[in-house]
Formats: structure tokens, C-alpha cells, sequence
């Protein structure tokens, strides 16, 4: 295992979970049809504790090019690794992408509306102004990547001779972190807080034979651009704050 598969499984499991329950709640004639917005968080919120359980072991579970980006801003992360982590990420987007668009085929077929097709694949504003849906994925990438860096690691005592930690349990404050802001802050914009998540299944969705597409690339731009900046001000007022 090595970094660049852990993150393009990481990746691929994140997405499978976070687009498959979209697909769950707005296709048609699914079992979890109308389950509604805390059925889509906590589902993400699961997406990325599973994400993260199969790759922090060997990649430190990023599954994100913000935070990518962000722990390289603050020196934690090499500069040099940041491509390969986001093609990994962006090839796991995908193929987490096409395992939904699988295994929920014949529910596309029945679903008339383009645009909750679309949503399984990626986000779209509730109210379309591109500098309020900027700020919006600014504001909840930031407060997704700040918090992350002030998350601790459990303090080692050699002369202990049990395991400290809680294993894969660690991956809960992250969980609960992505839940929370789907909670409160992804009411505007669906909150893509992760290029990857957004753009590999927005690729996707081009290329695939799915019945009345519409436009996706007029807004691409912010759920990519929106949470590089938000990454990158969280990072530096870290820095501001702890040296």
C-alpha cells in the first residue's frame, strides 16, 4: 500500500459513500428516496471516517487537495508529494463516482430531472451568485482545514506498555468536523470543501451516456478555486497564530 494508492482508495471509498447516498435520497424509486439533508451529512460525515480508516496508515489520510495544499503551506507536508496525492485523489473521485453511477443505473434511467442527476456527481448552488457561492466554500474549507490543523495526536508515555490511541477510532473527530459543517455551512452551495470531490466526478459525469445533461461547467470553477483560497488562509493564519 503505497501513499498514492492509500489516497486513490481513501479517495474512492469517500465518494462511493458521499455520492451514493445523494443518489440514494434523489433518484427515483430508491429505498432512500426523500431521506433528506441529515441522511446526506451523516452519510458524508461516514464517507470520510471509512476514507480515512483505509488510508491514514500509510498516506495520513488527506483524501483532499486542500489539505493538501494546506499542510504543505505550513510546512507539514513536501511541496513535491502535493501532485501525486491529487492525482490520487482525483482518480479515486472518479472511480468512487462510476461505482455509483453502477450500481444505481437503472434508477438513473428513471429519473427525468437533470439536475438531481447532476448532484449525484457533484455540487451546484442553491441560489446561484458566484461570489456569495465563493465565500461559501471559502468560509467552510477554512474552517474544515484550520480545525484539522489543531487536531492532537495522543501523548506517548514509553513506559507504558499498552497501545495508546483509539486505532481506527481516531478518524471520528474528522467525521464529526465534515458532519458538522455539512450541518450548519452546506446549505448554500452543497458544500464541496474538496476539489477532488467535485471536479473527478464532474469529469465524470461529461463522459458518461446519462440521458439530458446539463451545463456543469459554468460553476466548476468555485468548489475547485473556493476551497484552494480557504485552505490557504486557514493556513496562514495558523502560522500567524502559533509561531
Amino acid at each position: 500500500m503505497s501513499q498514492f494508492t492509500a489516497e486513490f482508495l481513501g479517495t474512492m471509498f469517500l465518494i462511493l459513500i458521499g455520492n451514493g447516498v445523494v443518489a440514494n435520497v434523489l433518484l427515483k424509486d430508491t429505498k432512500g428516496n426523500n431521506g433528506g439533508w441529515i441522511v446526506i451529512t451523516t452519510a458524508w460525515a461516514l464517507g470520510v471516517f471509512t476514507g480515512v480508516v483505509i488510508a491514514a496508515p500509510y498516506s495520513g489520510a488527506h483524501l483532499n487537495p486542500a489539505v493538501s495544499i494546506g499542510l504543505a503551506i505550513i510546512g507539514k507536508f513536501s511541496w513535491n508529494l502535493v501532485p501525486v496525492f491529487v492525482m490520487a485523489q482525483l482518480g479515486g473521485a472518479m472511480l468512487g463516482s462510476f461505482l455509483v453511477w453502477a450500481m444505481y443505473n437503472d434508477h438513473y434511467r428513471r429519473t427525468d430531472d437533470a439536475g438531481l442527476k447532476m448532484a449525484t456527481f457533484c455540487t451546484s448552488p442553491a441560489i446561484r451568485n458566484n461570489f456569495k457561492n465563493m465565500l461559501s466554500e471559502i468560509i467552510g474549507t477554512f474552517t474544515l482545514i484550520f480545525v484539522i490543523f489543531h487536531f492532537t495526536e495522543p501523548v506517548m508515555n514509553n513506559d507504558l506498555q499498552t497501545p495508546i490511541g483509539m486505532g481506527s477510532l481516531g478518524a471520528i473527530p474528522v467525521s464529526f468536523l465534515v458532519w458538522a459543517i455539512g450541518l450548519a455551512l452546506g446549505g448554500t452551495t452543497g458544500y464541496a470543501i474538496n476539489p477532488a470531490r467535485d471536479l473527478g466526478p464532474r469529469i465524470l459525469y461529461a463522459l458518461l451516456p446519462i440521458k439530458g445533461k446539463t451545463n456543469i461547467w459554468g460553476y466548476s470553477w468555485i468548489p475547485v478555486l473556493g476551497p484552494i483560497i480557504g485552505a490557504a488562509i486557514a493556513a496562514i493564519l495558523y502560522i500567524a497564530l502559533t509561531v
